[in-house]
């Protein structure tokens, strides 16, 4: 189980994926009824492109694996650059954009 004491402590941390890949940064948390249910990660310049140009993307809590100094998540809940990238694939998280 992942523990946290400050929701505060982790924005703007750097996530990585589980193959040691910068992802990006978090930009926010999403709680329902007092526990995280996802965190928005502003995406590095360099995935942009991988998907569609969304500046951000939802990852839901489930996916990551660890928090520390950075954030690692599951590389599996990302798009890969097979996917159609106007539509998240099951179990990935959606682009941030879509969801405002």
């Amino acid at each position: 189980m992942l523990r946290i004491k400050k929701i505060s402590e982790v924005l703007g941390k750097h996530v990585y994926t589980s193959d040691g890949d910068y992802f990006g940064q978090i930009e926010e948390v999403s709680l329902v009824d007092n526990k995280i249910e996802g965190w928005r990660i502003k995406v590095g310049p360099g995935l942009m492109g991988v998907l569609g140009g969304a500046r951000g993307v939802i990852i839901p809590h489930q996916f990551v694996k660890a928090i520390g100094d950075v954030f690692l998540i599951n590389k599996g809940s990302l798009p890969s650059r097979d996917e159609s990238l106007n539509m998240p694939a099951e179990g990935v998280g959606a682009s941030a954009d879509e969801l405002m």
